[in-house]
């Protein structure tokens, strides 16, 4: 037994690891118990047994093993850590348990598995049970296959993952062991029951018995859904609800759970990839061209068989494709056909996604072979397409549809059409854009009216399922023309129409049995639509569309009434062009006379041929005045304008009746309905008149009118066919002008380029130079439309002529096409036009790219020339290449069908040839231009192969492979990029350079995209392993391109992805990930990608200026003068920059004067958003430098130089200052001419301001000063809002100017940062000027000081940031500064904080040295004798202040900004003297006592000022909608309006005016009122009741006093505040935001209240009394427990130590604590036990029970007993473990109390646990005494020591030696000096002195100030002696207030005082112990408000309870002998060392 005894002793983790069993039986039993006895799960016990878990579960011993286990289980139960240890506990479990032959060993180990799952480490526990199949014993197989099992029944298929369980079942089938075998099969029951059919495929191959025996077991399970029946814990609300729902017999949650769960699992997902391609018969490809249809068929069928295999690996199936479309498209026998169908349709279904690439290729040709009538091949091509169509985008394949829908046979029209149908099925409104829609609608609207019934039929099909899929507002435009019997057959089809989104639809429930579910999977991945929004996706497809089309919708409706307005769709829409005109047949010359003298004078028509020029002039004029009176309905226009060209027509010889006639035939345009069939008739004239020098105008004039009525497309193709099918140059040259300027008046949409380019280059080749600039102008003005792929069709120009040519287009390289102005006028009054704006550039974008005339290369591609690229010879694969690059430039823009040209390529990708890859990228390069858009098709073919070549070693090819893909980028857009496996896949391959170019590209392009595909997160693994990557670059690359994918995927999605991370990779990721989420990216905003997307091709930044003219075009109409102005910015902006950001040589054409006539400042739209974001992006210099450098300076120029006018650059930039002063002039000049110029530069006119600061030319200083008083004087009446950029980049700046040497800089700069405060919050100011005070600049430091002082006295406590105890404390520490300037600065803006904040600054500001406070003190006292004059003008100064903070607040600005600088500039002007800067007076402070004495003496005067100043400011802000939002935008970033309205109320609640106060209630109690409106009281809670309690003191010692006073207005009041706060209470989650301090204010002034004898006497005082009683009932029912009962019970210890406080007043308070322990059982759970006894602890400190049971009333001992022994009683033994907040326990009362109690009530109940308690006592006390004795000593000595903290240390020592009185303390002692020993010796005495002295003092009046004041470090004689002077005369309440001061700085506490000042002083500021007081903290922010008080509790406690321990009440002759003696210790010390 020897060696037993010495485990024993041993601590419990000691035994858990030692050898003996027996020991560690004992120590896992021990632990166990400990573990159930925590409750806290974060306790630090837990981490002490981190490391031995493990061995817990795998002990040798088995008895001793199965307590480890139990152990284990309650700590992975309980324990915060567990998840720590979760790989190493389960191995064990899996290795050492699951083989045991006791039951209860399995048993347990399989609950630590599930419990680990539970605590969400499912993952790793899996991972464990997985290898653990792998293990060679059975036994250990079969108990994890029963685990997996157990994990799966109770958590569900979402915790557990199947696929790796489904990948081992059918090996788990073929085990030896029948154990096992039965395991599998009941584990795969188990997944059937979740995952149903899914799990069929992958079962498929087992043995057919168990196959069979499986089928059997699976028709056995109940068919609804399963659902967990255990949850995580962070589920496990979820589960309460699941329970609550059964019990209520509810199945509603089944319903939605259903939706939750079904489409999670995907059987194609469980399935293992099967590689065939190597499989395929070495004779496929020869057997596939035999010529016998049996090999074929043989062929085939080999095909068929591996096809079958439902999941297909990835690779490179273009030959087998190809080899199968042929037989598709070409063979002769049918049935082979339908066999290669169905092999196409295994491949698409087995590959998905990955078969995408091909889908283009073989598309047409199955659509194409519909032709065939027999079923069988039918259904099999029908299969074929359907599943093709799954594996790709409608959008990828429309093309190839479209051109089939042409198709001369009947079937293919029919089958196509069936086609779309079924497609559109897949689709959802966002799937199916308009301009997606549109094409497909316009052919099927063609094959509505096919002879053919079946093609009628599919069409109608087709156009129903589209209605139904993106609803009828989409669609109807397109259906604008089609007659009610079709669009009725339309919407019939519609509503039978079935989306697979709701339920399967179309052919996908006829496939095999596990394929629906892969349809349905892919059908959601095509759409691009996650699951859950399928199901709702019909809905907000119409939705979504609504705006684009409702914009766009009217118009078209209400054309037909516009003249020849139905035309102007034709710009929408170029096919149905013709359809939409207003037709009208030719009329005969007779008709056409009759109309006409139907209209006009007899006599107009009988002169139009006389041979006099007068009287056909005459006539002219006639028949002028006749059709300006026409009505447009009754203008016959054809008929009139043939009366025109009857003879002499136009060949009119008298210019002035020629150009009447011209005159008239614009007017019929204008004014009548005008035809095409009208135009023929005159067109030809006007073009024979445009060169005509006098009718040449006029002509135009008629023509530009013909075009609007005709739409310009028609009128310009007819124009330019007639002008030059004749020879006359002046006329070809001046129709080409008028086209340039036609186009720019009607925007380019419509326009065929085709129709011109023929006729251009006539042009340019004819010899008349005019004709020929004419036309190149025109080239110059269609350049800005379709970009730079105009050139392309005139390289074969001659070189003279091409670079003529490319010298316009230089010109205009950087312009934005002006709005148009015309074409759109007709229906703009609609009020419309905004949404035809809108959508015009889309559309123009779309049909610039369709315009440009496509060759089809497909037959030019070879096979010769394929086999030629293929060759091996690398000669003849370069001539390949060269012919296709032949092929490409001869075409110029080219179809996307391009044969066999892909593959082929493909291969010469990695051509061991570089040249020949170098070739090969080009050529791709050049395909993507030459394709345009379309190239999209190829991205998965041929894109991603380029992406490969960026892994290449050659930096010139990595360059070229870079290059190429941007091209097709630039193309394709980033979306097929980023879709599917395939970027991930690159991304995965381990090449460094691979990995470099890809994350380069990402990063370059992420940020540009607004959303992003979903397989984006399939690149997330490969990029955190390129974080880790080997190569430096690589991981720099990585780590830049990660905010980017953040930005697309969010960082919760990116954080889950580091789960599978090795736990230090994730570490490291989750840190990188954490800085990448601060410097995230937004998402780029909507409207700048819309308008810049659509240009395709062409040029793609070219829109995006649009929006500027725009707004231009509709202004001119109101303002003529700017517009002009405006018009040139555009062109200045034009030379200044290009929109592509290249720069471009300055033109010099203009001279200089003209030069500068235009605006100064460019706005660019987005500009400044743009600059800030690169800046946050950090890829330009963030604006921070302490002197300026050359790269900051250049790059100010660069971003100036796309919005300030170069000459002004030139003067802002130049090196002489003199021109700096010249730009400075001229920026005053244009400030106010230039408003929005200037607010959109304006952060960079500040930047270019902070580098004149740093100029030495005082002139310039002056110059750059001046203008930016005017520039924020302009601003604040502009209600302009710095941002945070432009703040930071310029106030620090200007805050060094401040300390300048001369006075007049200094003014000018105070009286900016006066200005700025209306547009940058003063709060916002503050930190700045802050960080100005720490300058070495000692001026610099004073003037900012004193800017701090104005800001405070003008804004209010609220302005000091971060919070005002930080911002003063560092104020004060200039109060010691050298310099005598920033000394008094800074005392002076102290003491003004004094004014408006009373004597919380002496708390705020900390400690500060003697010198320093005396300093402070004498300050403090010499402002507050300022003569008594001061109040009344300090009443008249009141209201802007309050007036001015308020419409701040508020946003009203324009009033109250001007009073508001006045406020500061007197505050400022009088900063210079500090008495006068004293003339904040009382009034200001938070005194009431003061404020409540002083208000009579202004009483009289106070209400004319108050009103009159304030009502008319008040009055917009009375009522408080929470759901306002700012006026202005940038409001929003600084305060949100809701909560400045509310804190703007509550501080009117508090109001001396009884009317704005109840008023005030009024709007609050509406608030609270309405739930949905309450919880904007939140976080003001603290503040409004505040407010409350401030009046009911106003009442109880102001108006209640007031004989002038109703008495039913101060009832009013009472029950307004009464009502209010009821209803405050009433709502739990806002009561329970009341603090504590406040609660006990509040409680005070209720029960103040209650007590009120004055109320009482008043008619209706009991009503308000006994509501006052339900308040009470209500606050203590409703606040926070722990918070309500700390209040009472520092209430009851106040109300006991107050000598003045009557004794009901305690009684009520009692009464509450009586109630409150009432509520104990029902609350106990929710209180914060340890700070409840904590307070307890204090009173009882306070009150020790000798002091209690002096008190006349037993109360409140047996209270504080009845509190205590409710809480023993529901708590036990436990509540020990709750004394945590107390420090040192042994001393407190309330341990022994509580151990008291507990014994007492064991002993009554005799229970068993008595002996623990007493065991657990006594080890706590042997503890302390015998292992701790020597820390416990050592650290009391260390105190005594210690400079600080002696006479703690002493009354620590003493205290200790009376306990312990056989302590030993020599020890201690030996090692010191004699002086030390003797000082700590008589330091003893004199506490023992103390305290004996103490004894004798209770029942005396108590202590004098004097003598407590002593036990201050610092003496301050002087206050103790005229404390003890004057103590008679001078009533004591100054000293008081004095005192209280004092002993806060010593961190005393204020509640020791035996002597209480009188009732109302006590009222109006209670002096609270440790919890700070209400009313001190009304202006600091309530957030600061619960930090401080949480800081205040503690730090104030301890130092309170020490002192008040020690050295109470020393005398002050003691205290100086210590001081002294402290003194020559530390000289002592000194000279030791």
């Amino acid at each position: 037994m020897g060696d037993d005894s010495e485990w024993m002793k041993l601590p419990v983790d000691q035994k858990c690891e030692h050898k003996l069993w027996k020991a560690r039986l004992s120590g896992y039993e021990e632990a166990l118990k400990i573990f159930q006895k925590i409750k806290d799960e974060k306790s630090p016990e837990w981490s002490k047994f981190l490391g031995l878990i493990k061995k817990f579960v795998t002990d040798s011993n088995a008895v001793v093993q199965l307590k480890g286990l139990e152990a284990a289980l309650v700590y992975v139960e309980n324990a915060h850590v567990a998840g720590k240890t979760t790989g190493e506990v389960v191995s064990g479990v899996v290795s050492k348990v699951f083989n045991q032959p006791k039951a209860k060993a399995k048993e347990l180990g399989i609950e630590i598995c599930l419990m680990y799952i539970e605590i969400e480490k499912g993952e790793a526990v899996q991972e464990e049970l997985l290898k653990g199949l792998d293990n060679k014993n059975p036994k250990i197989v079969v108990a994890c296959i029963e685990t997996l099992r157990k994990a799966l029944s109770e958590f569900g298929s979402k915790i557990i993952l199947l696929k790796p369980i489904i990948k081992v079942l059918p090996k788990l089938f073929e085990s030896r062991e029948k154990a096992v075998r039965d395991e599998a099969k009941l584990i795969a029951v188990e997944i059937y029951r979740w995952i149903r059919d899914a799990l069929r495929p992958p079962l498929q191959n087992i043995n057919s018995v168990q196959l069979k025996e499986l089928e059997e077991e699976w028709v056995k399970l109940p068919t609804g859904t399963p659902k967990p029946s255990r949850f995580l814990r962070s589920q496990q609300e979820l589960e309460a609800k699941l329970e609550q729902q059964q019990s209520a017999g509810g199945d509603a949650e089944g319903g939605g759970d259903d939706g939750d769960e079904v489409p999670q699992i995907d059987a194609y997902e469980l399935l293992e990839a099967v590689e065939i391609l190597s499989k395929l018969p070495k004779d496929f490809y020869d057997k596939i061209e035999a010529k016998k249809w049996q090999e074929r068929k043989e062929a085939l069928e080999a095909v068929e068989v591996l096809v079958k295999n439902p999941k297909l690996e990835a690779g490179d199936y273009a030959d087998l494709v190809k080899a199968l479309k042929k037989v598709v498209g070409k063979d002769t026998n049918v049935m082979l056909v339908a066999l290669a169908a169905k092999c196409l349709t295994g491949l698409a279904v087995g590959l998905r996604k990955k078969f995408g690439q091909y889908a283009g290729h073989v598309v047409p040709t199955i659509l194409e072979k519909f032709k065939e009538k027999k079923p069988q091949v039918v259904q099999a091509l029908q299969e074929a397409i359907d599943a093709i169509f799954l594996t790709t985008t409608l959008q990828n394949i429309s093309e190839d549809v479209l051109a089939v829908m042409d198709n001369k046979n009947p079937t293919i029209k029919q089958q196509t059409s069936l086609f779309i149908a079924r497609s559109f099925r897949h689709c959802t409104a966002s799937t199916l854009p308009k301009s997606l829609l549109k094409p497909f609608c316009a052919a099927l609207l063609k094959h509505i009216n096919d002879s053919a019934p079946e093609v009628r039929d599919a069409a109608f099909e087709a156009l129903g399922t589209a209605l139904k899929v993106v609803g009828e507002k989409a669609v109807n435009p397109f259906l604008a023309d089609v007659d009610k019997l079709k669009l009725d057959k339309i919407k019939e089809c519609s509503e039978k129409v079935e989306l697979v989104h709701g339920k399967k639809a179309g052919l996908a429930a006829d496939k095999k049995d596990f394929k629906p579910v892969p349809g349905r999977t892919a059908t959601s991945g095509a759409a691009g639509d996650k699951d859950t929004k399928d199901i709702s996706a019909p809905k907000p497809g119409p939705l979504k569309k609504a705006p684009a089309t409702k914009a766009g919708g009217p118009p078209k409706k209400g054309k037909p009434a516009a003249p020849g307005g139905a035309g102007s769709t034709g710009t929408k829409n170029k096919k149905g062009l013709e359809t939409k005109e207003i037709v009208e047949p030719e009329l005969s010359i007779e008709v056409c006379e009759d109309k006409a003298s139907a209209v006009l004078p007899a006599t107009c028509i009988q002169l139009l041929d006389s041979s006099n020029w007068k009287e056909r002039l005459a006539c002219m004029e006639e028949f002028q005045k006749a059709v300006e009176l026409m009505d447009r309905t009754e203008m016959p226009c054809q008929a009139l304008v043939r009366m025109l060209a009857k003879k002499p027509g136009w060949k009119e010889t008298n210019f002035q009746v020629m150009q009447m006639k011209l005159h008239i035939v614009a007017l019929i345009a204008q004014k009548g309905n005008f035809s095409k069939t009208s135009a023929q008739i005159v067109l030809d004239g006007l073009v024979d008149k445009i060169g005509d020098v006098k009718c040449g105008n006029n002509a135009k004039e008629a023509m530009t009118a013909i075009a609007e009525a005709c739409m310009l497309p028609w009128t310009a193709e007819q124009v330019m066919s007639m002008a030059f099918s004749q020879k006359n140059p002046k006329n070809q040259s001046e129709t080409l002008n008028w086209l340039s300027n036609a186009i720019k008046e009607f925007g380019f949409s419509g326009l065929n380029v085709k129709a011109f380019i023929s006729n251009v280059k006539t042009a340019l080749a004819a010899t008349n130079p005019a004709v020929r600039t004419s036309a190149i102008t025109l080239l110059g003005v269609m350049y800005l439309y379709v970009g730079s792929s105009l050139r392309m069709f005139f390289e074969d120009e001659k070189p003279a002529l091409l670079s003529q040519i490319d010298a316009e287009f230089e010109k205009m390289q950087g312009q934005s096409p002006p709005a148009p102005t015309r074409g759109i006028s007709k229906h703009s009054i609609s009020g419309t036009d905004e949404g035809e704006d809108g959508d015009e550039p889309d559309e123009v974008g779309t049909d610039v790219v369709d315009l440009l005339p496509r060759t089809e290369i497909s037959d030019k591609i070879t096979s010769e020339l394929v086999s030629k690229i293929g060759d091996k010879n690398w000669k003849i694969r370069k001539e390949g290449l060269d012919e296709v690059a032949a092929i490409i430039n001869e075409a110029k823009f080219i179809q996307p069908n391009i044969g066999e040209l892909p593959t082929a390529l493909k291969g010469r990708l990695n051509d061991s040839n570089k040249i020949l890859v170098q070739q090969t990228l080009n050529i791709l390069q050049q395909l993507a231009v030459a394709m345009g858009p379309n190239i999209k098709q190829h991205v998965k073919n041929l894109g991603i192969p380029i992406i490969t070549v960026l892994g290449d070693s050659k930096n010139n090819v990595r360059a070229a492979a870079l290059a190429t893909v941007n091209a097709w980028a630039e193309q394709t857009g980033m979306k097929e990029w980023l879709e599917g496996e395939d970027l991930s896949e690159e991304l995965k391959k381990e090449n460094p350079f691979l990995r470099q170019e890809l994350l380069g590209w990402l990063a370059e392009k992420l940020p540009t995209l607004r959303s992003t595909p979903t397989d984006l997160i399939l690149c997330v693994p490969h990029l955190y392993s390129c974080l880790e990557d080997r190569n430096g670059d690589v991981r720099k690359k990585a780590q830049d391109a990660l905010p980017f994918f953040m930005m697309h995927l969010g960082y919760e999605k990116m954080a889950k992805a580091t789960g599978k991370l090795k736990p230090t990779s994730k570490d490291q990721v989750l840190a990188m990930l954490e800085k990448a989420k601060a410097n995230m990216p937004a998402k780029p905003a909507a409207s700048a990608k819309a308008t810049s997307k659509p240009m395709g091709g062409s040029a793609p930044a070219k829109f995006q200026p649009a929006s500027a003219p725009v707004e231009d075009s509709v202004s001119s109409t109101v303002e003529t003068k700017p517009d002009p102005k405006k018009a040139k910015a555009l062109g200045v902006s034009s030379k200044a920059k290009s929109a592509q950001g290249k720069k471009v040589p300055s033109k010099t054409s203009l001279k200089e004067d003209e030069d500068k006539s235009g605006p100064i400042f460019i706005v660019v739209p987005n500009g400044k958003e743009q600059r800030m974001k690169d800046e946050k992006g950090l890829k330009v210099l963030k604006w921070n430098f302490t002197t300026p450098r050359d790269e900051y300076i250049e790059q100010l120029k660069t971003q100036m130089s796309s919005c300030v006018a170069k000459w002004l650059q030139d003067e802002m930039f130049h090196s002489d200052f003199q021109h700096h002063n010249k730009a400075l002039a001229v920026m005053v000049d244009h400030l106010e001419s230039e408003k929005e110029g200037v607010i959109g530069c304006l952060d960079l006119i500040l930047k270019w301001l902070t580098l004149r600061f740093f100029d030495t030319n005082t002139s310039v200083l002056m110059k750059a000063l001046e203008y930016l008083k005017l520039l924020f004087t302009l601003l604040s009446e502009e209600e302009y809002h710095l941002t945070e950029n432009e703040a930071s980049s310029f106030i620090p700046y200007l805050i060094l100017k401040v300390g300048e040497p001369k006075d007049v800089i200094r003014k000018d700069v105070r009286a900016i940062l006066n200005r700025m405060c209306l547009v940058y919050p003063a709060s916002k100011m503050f930190p700045f000027i802050m960080e100005g005070t720490k300058s070495k600049n000692s001026k610099q430091r004073a003037e900012c000081l004193e800017e701090l002082g104005c800001l405070v006295e003008s804004y209010g406590m609220n302005v000091c940031q971060p919070t005002p105890g930080k911002a003063l404390k560092e104020i004060a520490i200039h109060i010691g500064d050298r310099d005598n300037a920033v000394r008094n600065a800074a005392l002076n803006t102290i003491v003004t904080v004094y004014n408006v904040h009373g004597d919380q600054v002496f708390k705020l500001i900390g400690t500060l040295s003697e010198k320093d406070m005396s300093m402070l003190e004498e300050r403090i006292k010499r402002s507050a004798k300022r003569p008594s004059a001061a109040p009344v003008k300090q009443m008249e100064e009141k209201p802007p202040r309050t007036q001015s903070v308020n419409s701040n607040a508020n946003m009203l600005r324009k009033g109250p900004a001007e009073d508001m600088s006045s406020k500061l500039n007197q505050a400022r002007s009088m900063g210079g003297h500090p008495e006068a800067a004293q003339m904040v007076r009382r009034e200001f402070q938070l005194d009431l006592d003061e404020i409540e004495n002083d208000n009579g003496t202004v009483r009289c005067e106070m209400p004319e000022l108050v009103q009159h100043k304030l009502d008319d400011i008040f009055e917009p802000v009375l009522i408080p909608e929470p759901k306002i939002r700012a006026v202005s935008p940038h409001f929003d970033d600084m305060h949100s309006n809701t909560a400045s309205t509310i804190n703007f109320i509550i501080s009117q609640v508090a109001s001396g005016d009884i009317n704005t106060s109840i008023q005030a209630l009024t709007q609050i109690d509406e608030v609270l009122r309405q739930e949905d409106k309450a919880e904007a009281m939140s976080g003001h809670i603290d503040q409004f009741l505040i407010a409350t309690f401030m009046q009911l003191r106003l009442i109880y010692n102001t108006h209640m006093a007031d004989e002038k006073l109703e008495k039913d207005e101060i009832i009013k009041l009472y029950s307004c505040i009464i009502g209010n706060m009821i209803s405050l209470f009433q709502i739990e989650s806002l009561a329970r935001e009341a603090s504590t301090g406040v609660l006990k204010d509040l409680m005070h002034g209720l029960i103040t209240l209650m007590l009120d004898s004055r109320i009482e006497d008043l008619e209706e005082g009991q009503q308000v009394i006994r509501s006052v009683n339900l308040l009470v009932v209500k606050v203590l029912e409703k606040s926070d427990q722990t918070n309500i009962l700390s209040a009472l019970l520092v209430l009851l210890q106040d109300s006991l130590l107050a000598t003045a406080s009557s004794p009901k007043f305690s009684e009520l308070v009692m009464k509450c604590l009586w109630r409150m322990v009432r509520l104990l059982p029902d609350t106990i759970n929710s209180i914060n036990l340890d700070r409840i006894l904590l307070d307890i602890h204090i009173f009882m400190k306070v009150f020790p029970k000798e002091k209690l049971k002096q008190c006349k009333s037993e109360f409140p001992i047996r209270t504080l007993k009845t509190l205590l022994h409710t809480l023993c009683k529901l708590k036990g033994p436990k509540i020990l473990d709750h004394l945590t907040m107390i420090d040192n326990k042994n001393e407190s009362e309330l341990e022994a109390h509580l151990c008291r109690m507990m014994k007492h009530s064991m002993d009554q109940t005799g229970s068993k646990s008595e002996k623990e308690t007493e065991k657990g006592a006594s080890r706590i006390d042997e503890k302390s005494s015998k292992a701790k004795v020597n820390d416990f000593l050592a650290e009391i000595f260390k105190k005594i020591g210690s400079k600080e903290n002696t006479k703690e240390g002493l009354a620590e020592l003493y205290e200790y030696k009376k306990k312990y009185s056989d302590a030993d303390i020599e020890p201690f002692l030996k090692n010191s000096s004699q002086f030390f020993q003797s000082y700590v010796e008589r330091g003893l005495r004199v506490i023992e002195m103390e305290r004996e002295g103490k004894g004798r003092l209770p029942t005396s009046t108590g202590i004098s100030p004097q003598t407590e004041v002593t036990c201050m470090p610092a003496p301050t004689s002087t206050v103790s002696s005229i404390g003890n002077t004057n103590g008679e005369e001078v009533g004591p309440s100054v000293y008081l207030e004095r005192l209280k001061i004092l002993r806060q700085r010593c961190g005393l506490d204020n509640t020791k005082q035996d002597e209480r000042p009188p009732l109302t002083s006590l009222l109006s500021k209670p002096a609270v112990p440790p919890v700070a007081s209400s009313t001190d903290m009304l202006h600091s922010k309530l957030s600061q408000l619960r930090e401080s008080r949480e800081q205040h509790q503690h730090s104030d406690l301890e130092s309170n309870q020490t002192h008040s321990s020690g050295t109470m009440t020393t005398s002050s002759s003691s205290t100086a002998n210590i001081d002294d003696l402290k003194k020559r210790l530390e000289r002592i010390k000194s000279s030791r060392k």
